[in-house]
């Protein structure tokens, strides 16, 4: 069944949610300065509850960079996953969280949908606030 594009997280059905707890690799999409975009491979938890993706990452990398050059407003950005016949895309609104409650707490997620991630010191927290969903599920 086909999921229309949603404003919240609030009517998706069981299948899109056990969907985005699936162990599946997923990809960030940011937008260069230039306009174009910037797509890397990650590993993604939602919090539909709150409607909040999250990405664990070095905070020297590019990604991190870009959303952060973005302001305080936030970066907007999509995170998709594919199985098949079956995708996810969640687009939102993307800012860095550094400090160690949030990382701590993106690290918990990441480990329950994915493996414990490897010890960075220099880890942060690209928290996107989810604003539209596509998919089919």
């Amino acid at each position: 069944m086909p999921v229309a594009a949603k404003s919240t997280l609030d009517n998706v059905s069981d299948a899109f949610l056990e969907f985005w707890r699936e162990r599946h690799l997923c990809t960030l999409t940011t937008v260069r300065q230039d306009g174009t975009p910037h797509v890397v491979p990650v590993g993604v938890t939602l919090d539909a509850g709150t409607a909040t993706a999250r990405v664990i990452s070095s905070g020297t990398s590019h990604k991190v960079r870009q959303v952060r050059a973005a302001g305080p407003e936030g970066a907007r950005v999509a995170v998709c996953q594919v199985d098949g016949r079956r995708w996810s895309t969640l687009e939102g609104r993307a800012v860095v969280r550094d400090d160690p409650e949030s990382v701590a707490d993106a690290e918990r997620r990441y480990e329950q949908r994915y493996k414990t991630p490897r010890p960075n010191p220099r880890r942060v927290v690209i928290e996107i606030s989810v604003t539209k969903v596509l998919g089919n599920l």
